[in-house]
């Protein structure tokens, strides 16, 4: 990806935008966190929690890992979409740190070869690069259940495609808006991300499961929520089936 291509991914929204370079200060390499380093996500975690008062730990875990699986869709779908091309993500050479947000959470190192974008390469960049070890390092943090991880996953999705839909369609580009709903499409039959909602017209969304936000003071359900209204809230059990 050439610097002007990032640019102009960049400009359908912070959470596509990706600073590239040397890794410098508190970045670490996400392929540490899947790895055991959990420090640095148990610290995002707890600064959700602060910035949403949450009622429970796992809400804000939940939050927290929502929002870094938007990150990971965009910055990779941004460019299948408007270039064709899946910029190499891989967890060693992609920098995170939590303390910051978009665009100075995530940093991208020098090399990595770009590759011609697929839905089975996008699934294998994002869902079994970065997806599936974030959700279990979550969990070595927080009790979260791997069915509610699996739904942010699929809403991250729908989320990056919906701001792509309407990004084109304000730019004159509706053949980029078509491209991002058709691999989106491509995107949900595969076996990683089926079941975790419901495709609707055009670029709506219907997920399956809820990502807990409703239960934070002052919160409510999500555009895509799987609830017509908040459920009643119930006392936490302490833990989170698989």
């Amino acid at each position: 990806m050439h610097p002007e291509q990032w640019a102009e991914v960049s400009s359908v929204g912070g959470f596509f935008a990706l600073r590239t370079g040397d890794a410098t200060g508190p970045h670490v390499p996400l392929a540490a966190l899947y790895a055991g380093r959990t420090a640095p996500l148990s610290a995002r975690i707890d600064t959700v929690a602060t910035r949403l008062d949450a009622p429970e730990r796992r809400v804000a875990a939940s939050i927290a890992h929502l929002g870094l699986a938007a990150r990971l869709w965009s910055i990779a779908l941004g460019p299948a979409v408007l270039y064709g091309v899946l910029p190499d993500l891989a967890a060693p050479r992609l920098h995170w740190d939590g303390a910051r947000t978009s665009p100075d959470d995530l940093l991208l190192a020098p090399g990595g070869q770009d590759r011609e974008a697929s839905a089975e390469g996008l699934v294998e960049s994002v869902v079994e690069g970065h997806l599936a070890p974030l959700a279990e390092a979550f969990r070595r943090d927080t009790p979260v259940s791997r069915g509610l991880l699996r739904g942010n996953a699929g809403s991250a999705l729908a989320g990056a495609v919906r701001e792509l839909h309407g990004w084109a369609r304000k730019s004159g580009r509706p053949e980029a808006g078509e491209r991002a709903l058709a691999l989106g499409a491509e995107l949900f039959a595969c076996p990683q991300l089926a079941g975790t909602g419901d495709l609707l017209e055009g670029p709506a969304f219907r997920r399956r499961s809820c990502c807990l936000y409703y239960r934070c003071p002052g919160g409510g359900l999500c555009g895509d929520c799987v609830f017509e209204r908040p459920p009643r809230r119930t006392p936490s059990r302490g833990g989170a089936p698989d």
